[in-house]
């Protein structure tokens, strides 16, 4: 693999490798962009097929950070980081003592949060030797777990995306097919049984289905058969890519609006969904409650606060409906536009702004 022109073809500004040998740590730090701010993202602890598979990993994962705090009008760029490793088995405090440090070398350009693979209970770790980490627990005056307020968001963008699709965001009577009822599904079926929604859900945890269907009497079927059931909106909120060749023929919903990450499996699938006139509330617009919730920590955490602005996703998914539909254009080019023309406005900013200071010195 080519470093230089991996991170060139997207302009990555850092990749930094950390080891320690005796708690057998392995980590990949990616910062794609600071443009906004300090670069935002969780750390991921993942078994992968290999080191490039890793770095890949890490790369894919910053870039989506960038775009998504873009969009949630966060001052923060994006970031991620990758720890090679099985989370069951391999996790020990100095693993994650010795990440932290290097967490703390990078003096604020990195912030980090947990992510698949870590905890809350990690990240309080990570905090003994390093204040730039988010999601830790509350006893340090922080947000804790962040899967409630990713469903929060989740389900005021899935609202939006109704309106657009039924003209009307209530979800009263609206079937609502749910994939995978982890922690965020779980709250999110919360919200949608209350607005009066009907539920059918799926996983390969039975006893997650079990407790969905007993708590908010949801239907439950066969993983294999979730694409392809009569559903008003399907929400995918486990596994990505699940938008694909395969699925998109069996598609009945008139909405994909989900907390699932990389719900698309290539872009060509986006623009699919825009052509068979499915409403699709992009991934990294809609789940972004969790990293608006832990991102307020930075200013000495306010959960009413918090909430007011994982809210705003409403309007978020709004715009980017409004861009797709006024320019013809697939709804994840309609965000990915919103982002890229906020960083570019800021960049041009900031520009000019040294531009002009380099010449009043230079005039002294």
């Amino acid at each position: 693999m080519e470093l230089f022109a991996a991170m060139q073809r997207d302009d990555y500004e850092e990749l930094l490798f950390c080891q320690d040998q005796a708690s057998g740590l392995k980590a990949i730090i990616a910062i794609h962009d600071t443009t906004l701010g300090p670069a935002l993202g969780g750390t991921r602890m993942w078994t992968y097929a290999s080191e490039e598979a890793a770095i890949v990993d890490a790369l894919r994962l910053a870039k989506g950070m960038t775009y998504k705090n873009a969009v949630a009008g966060l001052n923060l760029g994006g970031g991620k980081t990758v720890i090679i490793g099985d989370p069951k088995k391999d996790k020990n405090e100095a693993m994650f003592r010795a990440f932290g440090r290097y967490i703390q070398g990078l003096n604020g350009r990195y912030i980090t949060a947990e992510d698949v693979g870590t905890t809350e209970e990690d990240m309080d770790i990570i905090h003994q030797e390093t204040d730039y980490v988010t999601g830790i627990s509350a006893t340090y005056g922080s947000s804790g777990n962040p899967s409630p307020a990713t469903a929060f968001g989740v389900y005021q963008g899935m609202k939006a995306a109704a309106k657009a699709a039924f003209g009307s965001d209530s979800l009263a009577g609206k079937t609502v097919a749910v994939q995978g009822v982890g922690n965020v599904s779980f709250t999110l079926c919360k919200y949608l049984h209350e607005e009066g929604a009907q539920l059918i859900v799926t996983d390969i945890n039975k006893e997650a289905v079990a407790r969905a269907v007993e708590a908010y009497g949801a239907k439950a079927v066969d993983p294999a058969d979730i694409l392809s059931v009569a559903c008003d909106i399907y929400a995918p909120c486990a596994l990505g890519a699940t938008i694909n060749d395969e699925s998109l023929p069996l598609l009945k919903a008139k909405v994909v609006a989900g907390a699932a990450n990389n719900q698309l499996k290539e872009p060509r699938h986006g623009d699919a969904l825009h052509a068979k006139g499915i409403v699709y509330a992009p991934d990294y617009v809609i789940n972004a409650g969790g990293v608006i919730n832990v991102a307020d920590e930075l200013n000495g955490y306010n959960k009413e606060r918090a909430y007011k602005k994982i809210a705003k996703i409403y309007g978020s998914i709004t715009r980017v409906l409004e861009i797709s539909q006024a320019n013809g254009i697939p709804a994840y080019a309609a965000a990915d536009r919103l982002a890229e023309e906020r960083i570019a406005l800021l960049r041009t900013s900031r520009s000019t702004f040294l531009r002009n200071e380099h010449h009043a010195i230079s005039r002294r």
